[in-house]
């Protein structure tokens, strides 16, 4: 399988817009590799970067919603390490 060039860079299948807001690119709805695309994008240091982001804007009351976000950040934490690791070999 043979992958275009923009596969799984978040910059170009998901990029800010003017507005300051994260959309898909059009031409990406038509993609049969869509969602592996936007998942592999959102594995890299900088989509990992994203989903800690959103994680920090969420309000989380009570001891069960902030123990489930610690949770996520600090899963994010690890896979952020592992793309570092990667990176480096």
């Amino acid at each position: 399988m043979e992958n275009k060039d923009c596969f799984g860079i978040l910059d170009r299948v998901f990029p800010v817009t003017g507005n300051g807001l994260r959309e898909i690119v059009k031409d990406c709805f038509k993609c049969p590799d869509r969602t592996l695309c936007l998942s592999d994008a959102l594995k890299t240091e900088q989509g990992i970067e994203l989903r800690s982001d959103l994680i920090d804007r969420t309000v989380s009351s009570g001891l069960i919603q902030r123990l489930k976000r610690w949770s996520r950040k600090k899963e994010l934490s690890r896979l952020a390490e592992h793309a570092k690791n990667r990176k480096k070999r």
